[in-house]
């Protein structure tokens, strides 16, 4: 059997008196959408700074592809893969779309024009409309300022960046939240094509009905500890705000 793609074993991590996760484990399989869950103050934020290197454990072990890792920085994370979709999406609203897919890594000319620090805009733009195009978005005008985009185009956008640099996890933070239901069905999809790309999706949410729909499994904390796992398919919303709250008793996967 293969090691999962990223794992997390032991992981405890405090803020001064107050441990905030509790020896937690988590795996994520390639190709899925693993749905992470729990209610506030679980511990969910908390994991997912570590396991995307913005935070580093106390204790505990990662590992990626079955190879222990250690992140000091969002770009360790970055060069192993792992990309992240915060809820506020961190998109410059006054740039377009292209820009802010490469926004920090630029593509430069070729030859003298490169070394002089002269943007390759042209392929910059021909690589951000292939990836929209292979990932079936809605977002027509690549050129357009992402302010003048619907909230479903700007999720879009910030997702297909992180597709375009991560290869093996994609980490999405409330992908959902202040969409409407038109919207909202079209990030489902597209969380689903980026799954079926092989690369591995966790989702953060609140939002049970549109866990069950989109996830492969879901995994739950409360209380710093990883309480329950279930596969989307064999269970329900009841029994999953049940693990949440401690009112039932989870089922292994």
């Amino acid at each position: 059997m293969s090691d999962p793609l990223l794992q997390a074993s032991g992981i405890y991590k405090s803020y001064g008196h107050v441990e905030v996760l509790k020896g937690v484990d988590f795996t994520v399989e390639r190709g899925e959408v693993t749905a992470l869950i729990g209610d506030n103050g679980a511990g969910k934020s908390t994991l997912v700074k570590i396991l995307s290197g913005a935070l580093r454990p106390d204790r505990g072990e990662i590992r990626v592809a079955g190879r222990p890792v250690s992140f000091d920085s969002p770009q360790d994370a970055h060069a192993l893969g792992i990309e992240t979709v915060y809820q506020d999406l961190a998109l410059a609203p006054e740039l377009g779309s292209a820009e802010n897919v490469f926004a920090g890594r630029e593509l430069l000319k070729p030859g003298l024009l490169g070394r002089l620090g002269v943007l390759d805009r042209k392929t910059m733009r021909r690589r951000t409309q292939q990836a929209f195009i292979e990932m079936s978005t809605d977002v027509k005008d690549i050129d357009a300022p992402v302010a003048a985009l619907s909230g479903g185009q700007r999720q879009s956008v910030a997702i297909c960046r992180s597709v375009m640099w991560a290869d093996k996890v994609i980490f999405m933070d409330e992908p959902t939240a202040a969409l409407g239901v038109r919207q909202t069905g079209r990030v489902l999809q597209l969380i689903r094509r980026v799954a079926d790309k092989g690369i591995a999706v966790v989702l953060i949410s609140h939002n049970m009905p549109e866990v069950l729909q989109v996830a492969d499994r879901v995994q739950v904390l409360r209380l710093g500890r990883r309480v329950a796992e279930f596969r989307a398919a064999d269970t329900t919303v009841e029994e999953l705000v049940g693990a949440m709250t401690g009112a039932l008793e989870g089922k292994a996967a």
